[in-house]
């Protein structure tokens, strides 16, 4: 008994410490910049100034449509290409299927700091700077091989007889993918979305390096500029990044259902 009450007291803790920073970022959101009590006091009256200032101040509007076309994009590529790419390394455990696999699975130690100098120069050489699909390019490439990890883990749950199945029908490989598998892959997809949703929505150091010209920034460039030029101004900066962490929670509410089904068949089968 003393063991889970124990667990419980230390679970409400981790909870507490991801709650808080919210909870500060909302009390500090609708205050006044002339409001000086307690950061850990809600306010007793609704100011939305703030959120009116940041959107204008930090360019929000453009940021917001250069995320949204860098994130879509980039999830739909990794979506559909790792699915394609997990689906016959998981179905055909060949020597060469395994090796390919590997490569993938190794690719995951790889941290994307220690590539930035070669791939700068690499994009500057293919004049990806300030492109779109270079920065998109980049995002596919270094989300991918978690992707295939994910996908092939839950692949491996997809009983073989079910392929068998639909091939003695008549069915090709591609219409067996397409209308059978794939609607199957409907909780990993979901995880996928949200892990590297929410990573492509945040980053931070691609966006800062490979689309710099302001017309280009994404949200958490805009929000870092216009931290460090109105720093004086928190309650702006406390707006603008709630505005900014909107859309992933929305998405979250959706996918939720799908998101631990997903995650712990896509990691313990893989």
């Amino acid at each position: 008994m003393s063991k889970k009450i124990g667990l419980s007291i230390i679970s409400i803790f981790i909870i507490g410490l991801h709650i808080l920073p919210f909870y500060i970022l909302i009390t500090t959101s609708f205050k006044e910049l002339n409001d000086l009590s307690s950061k850990w006091v809600l306010p007793n009256y609704l100011y939305l100034d703030n959120f009116i200032n940041a959107w204008t101040s930090a360019n929000l509007a453009t940021a917001f449509k250069n995320n949204i076309i860098v994130t879509v994009i980039s999830i739909v590529l990794i979506v559909i290409l790792g699915s394609i790419a997990a689906y016959p390394l998981s179905r055909r455990q060949t020597s060469w299927n395994k090796f390919v696999y590997l490569l993938f699975i190794s690719a995951l130690i790889i941290p994307p700091l220690t590539s930035l100098v070669p791939l700068y120069k690499f994009m500057v050489d293919l004049g990806g700077m300030n492109q779109y699909w270079g920065i998109i390019t980049l995002h596919v490439a270094f989300n991918l091989p978690m992707t295939v990890f994910l996908y092939a883990g839950f692949i491996n749950t997809i009983p073989k007889e079910l392929d068998e199945a639909v091939m003695i029908d008549g069915a090709g490989q591609f219409k067996l993918f397409y209308k059978i598998i794939l609607p199957l892959l409907k909780p990993i997809t979901a995880t996928v979305i949200i892990l590297h949703g929410v990573s492509i929505w945040n980053d931070f150091q691609f966006s800062l390096f490979f689309m710099q010209k302001t017309d280009l920034r994404t949200i958490s460039v805009a929000l870092s500029s216009f931290f460090s030029e109105g720093g004086n101004k928190i309650s702006w900066v406390a707006a603008g990044s709630l505005i900014s962490a909107l859309p992933m929670g929305i998405i979250y509410l959706f996918l939720q259902r799908y998101f631990v089904a997903g995650l712990s068949a896509g990691a313990v089968k893989g």
